[in-house]
């Protein structure tokens, strides 16, 4: 059995590629790293064949989004021990960064997902060319930081980042910490448990996919956990830009989503209710701004879900069914938007255990 495949999803992304793929395979020690593609209109294919030809292709007839494109290629792949899903824009500076993770893992066989700590690119890019060197701060990435939670109302954050608010890394989060998702940017799962689970939600497309996976395993009574001993550097929005209607649409209806299948029955009819209230003030609040883009992305996101809704009563039955864990400590019992707005909790440090 092989190790570990490290498993990029690619999709028009050649300059992505040609710029970040490098420092994976320089940094990788015992990932096999392998680039799906789904359909790219661009040169990607060309250029993978041309400048890394040592590196493994999976060719998909269609693109099938971020979700099933990752299903899609683990299926075609042989047996291995564990699979790890990659950005094409995150970038490797750590020799080593996925032995760590894989060491953690066979030495704590209840944990079925793990993630490094996520740093953002951007800034460190952007810091290393104004102070012309490596030594200056680092900022965690939006999207994964140092582990994922969610409120009791579907909203997720991070160790951190708190809604809007990003912390920099003092390594005031480096002791490695049970939470209740790891980042799509860089998710490391034991080919096992991604069996058991089912992979990712076909029909979620992109966004709050990796969530809801971690969301299922958890039940399931397996760990998730954040190693940052492990780092990776994450440039994030190079698929769709915070503020994309695309990109509220696929989070609010695939949140819904998330919440039918995975919530404990005696929480469902008042959590939706309120999850009602609390996106009709999302929407009010994009018409405040004028972007009348984004609030009609939430309406649509609602309706979306209401007719996708009855599909997914098997699916909650059987995941309510096998469910082995009732309360997870990793779903706070408090409402994040509270916390944020009200009391003014800006870090995860501060928050009420």
């Amino acid at each position: 059995m092989h190790k570990l495949a490290i498993i990029i999803l690619n999709w028009n992304g050649s300059e992505m590629m040609r710029k970040y793929l490098p420092s994976v395979v320089e940094n990788s020690l015992v990932g096999n790293v392998v680039v799906a593609d789904n359909a790219s209109s661009d040169d990607s294919v060309e250029m993978l064949a041309k400048e890394f030809p040592h590196v493994q292709r999976i060719l998909l007839d269609k693109n099938y989004g971020f979700a099933e494109g990752y299903n899609q290629a683990i299926a075609q792949l042989p047996t291995y021990e564990y699979y790890l899903l990659l950005n094409s824009d995150v970038e490797i500076r750590q020799k080593g960064w996925d032995k760590v993770l894989t060491d953690y893992m066979d030495q704590h066989p209840e944990c079925a997902v793990c993630q490094p700590k996520l740093l953002d690119l951007k800034k460190a890019e952007e810091a290393e060319r104004e102070q012309g060197c490596t030594n200056h701060s680092l900022y965690f990435e939006y999207a994964g930081c140092a582990g994922g939670f969610l409120d009791k109302y579907g909203y997720p954050f991070c160790r951190g980042r708190i809604l809007g608010t990003v912390e920099e890394d003092k390594g005031q989060y480096d002791n490695p910490r049970t939470v209740l998702w790891a980042t799509g940017a860089a998710l490391l799962c034991r080919a096992t448990d991604w069996r058991a689970s089912g992979g990712l939600d076909s029909r979620f497309f992109a966004h709050m996919e990796e969530i809801d996976l971690c969301w299922r395993i958890r039940t399931m009574g397996r760990d998730i956990v954040c190693i940052p001993q492990s780092t990776a550097y994450h440039l994030g929005g190079a698929t769709l830009n915070q503020g994309n209607p695309r990109k509220t649409f696929l989070n609010f209806r695939n949140n819904l989503l998330m919440l039918y299948k995975n919530l404990p029955e005696a929480e469902l009819k008042a959590t939706l209710r309120i999850r009602m209230v609390l996106d009709y003030v999302a929407a009010l609040q994009f018409l405040l701004k004028g972007d009348l883009a984004n609030m009609k992305a939430v309406f649509k996101a609602r309706r979306e879900f209401q007719k996708m809704r009855d599909e997914y009563i098997p699916i909650r039955q059987h995941i309510q069914a096998t469910r082995k864990v009732q309360r997870i400590p990793e779903r706070t019992h408090y409402s994040i938007l509270w916390q944020y707005y009200i009391k003014g909790h800006r870090t995860y440090s501060s928050l009420p255990a």
